[in-house]
């Protein structure tokens, strides 16, 4: 496809519902050995019964405990299991730990998987997280107002870390907030990463250049990402200069369903 932009494919493997933590990890291992490029699991304490409409999380009425597990400790693990595609957690929230002891969690995961982790940071949302676990769910602003200082913080300690990681660990930064979300990703990220329709999206990007710029920042260096839109929309994504692809597999009684990652892969190999 002339003029077309090289692409990579991220799933999340999401651990909320799986019968047990083999069948998880079996996931991972699937999604790496069928090609993805980045395989990334939520920071979920609980799985959130939801839906994203217009780019924007809608709880059901009724939020039940399942089988679920830490994101983190596992990822440690999947450095270990896995080979070749990068990792991470799409997106941590901030809050749930000390932005110093994160950077250097990242650092670890770093050098535990050879240079292959993505540190995804976010505000967080999912209320019942913050009140069974004791953390102050605040407001929005108190919550963006920790992630613009936590991202600050985990900025400095990683360049103090010694040893330092092995490469310079990409930030993804995911949503679309124009207030405050766009800002920070246009900042600090190396990969910004949305939700929006094609001409949202458009919009959206010409801001994140604008805030860019301000910041100092070259904005064709940090890498757009995306929610799968389908195969149907996705080109135009492509087209605009989208080259990470995120989908969600979540597991249901018969395991994990790798019918939508495998379209995705057809579809980047053949552009």
């Amino acid at each position: 496809m002339a003029g077309s932009t090289a692409v990579r494919i991220g799933v999340q493997v999401q651990p909320g519902g799986t019968p047990d933590y083999q069948t998880w990890r079996s996931a991972v291992l699937r999604a790496e050995d069928l090609g993805a490029d980045a395989i990334f699991t939520y920071d979920h304490f609980h799985k959130p019964f939801a839906k994203i409409i217009d780019g924007r999380p809608q709880l059901a009425s009724e939020q039940p405990d399942v089988n679920n597990f830490e994101a983190w400790t596992a990822l440690a693990s999947w450095g270990e299991i896995t080979a070749r595609a990068e990792i991470g957690v799409l997106v941590s929230g901030i809050q749930y730990r000390n932005p110093d002891l994160l950077a250097d969690m990242a650092r670890t995961v770093d050098h535990i998987s050879g240079g292959r982790l993505i540190l995804g940071l976010g505000a967080g949302w999912y209320r019942k997280d913050f009140d069974v676990y004791g953390f102050d769910y605040g407001t929005t602003r108190s919550r963006m107002d920790q992630f613009d200082q936590g991202l600050a913080r985990v900025e400095r300690r990683l360049a103090l870390l010694t040893p330092a990681p092995l490469r310079r660990i990409p930030i993804l930064i995911g949503g679309g907030g124009e207030r405050r979300t766009i800002p920070a990703a246009a900042r600090y990220a190396d990969i910004w990463h949305s939700f929006e329709p094609i001409e949202e999206f458009r919009r959206k990007n010409e801001l994140f250049k604008r805030h860019a710029g301000e910041a100092g920042r070259d904005e064709a260096a940090i890498e757009r990402a995306m929610a799968w839109p389908g195969l149907a929309a996705a080109d135009a994504f492509a087209d605009e200069g989208v080259s990470l692809f995120t989908a969600e597999i979540r597991p249901d009684e018969n395991g994990y369903d790798f019918t939508e990652l495998e379209r995705m892969l057809s579809w980047r190999d053949g552009r």
